[in-house]
């Protein structure tokens, strides 16, 4: 949460002249609520469940931008849609970086305790592994613009398309 799906996915699907979506938003538009109501009412595993009937909806989608959120990963299911019906970039950033962009936003549930940054780095360790597992390209976000982040995956994609290219030997870490 933070490393900026939303705004890169957004941009990405414009410049590549696909669809967008983002499976938050979209959860919100068939339920009519906010994910922290959702939250609450349902708790975590009430809204893992939401997301991952989305989650298998929007993959069944052909020639889209998906923004999943943050905690997709978690579901066996959902990396395993991802990564057979697409290509699936991790964008991944420091807890301290996600920390610094998400410290005022209220709409994030599992931020909501005394110490977001101890908890954003207990879900970093947890979901790294499975980012990088599931991931044909791993960005690192740093500082970056939106703009930069985008152009850099826009590229590493039309590489990662040349039929010489082995993702297994060098995609890794925004390398090829």
């Amino acid at each position: 949460m933070g490393a900026g799906k939303t705004s890169v996915g957004r941009m990405l699907a414009k410049r590549i002249h696909r669809e967008f979506y983002d499976a938050d938003a979209e959860i919100e538009k068939a339920t009519g609520v906010k994910i922290p109501v959702i939250f609450d009412i349902e708790g975590e595993a009430g809204f893992r469940a939401r997301e991952e009937k989305m989650i298998e909806k929007l993959t069944g989608m052909q020639g889209i931008v998906l923004a999943t959120g943050g905690g997709a990963v978690l579901s066996a299911a959902n990396r395993a849609r991802l990564k057979q019906n697409g290509r699936v970039i991790y964008l991944r950033a420091a807890p301290e970086d996600l920390w610094r962009r998400t410290r005022r936003d209220r709409n994030r549930p599992l931020l909501q305790t005394a110490n977001p940054l101890a908890r954003l780095r207990d879900l970093h360790s947890q979901r790294d592994p499975l980012y990088t597992e599931v991931a044909d390209l791993v960005v690192d976000t740093g500082a970056q613009s939106v703009g930069t982040l985008t152009s850099q995956i826009q590229g590493l994609l039309e590489r990662l398309d040349q039929p010489d290219c082995h993702p297994a030997r060098g995609l890794e870490h925004g390398k090829h």
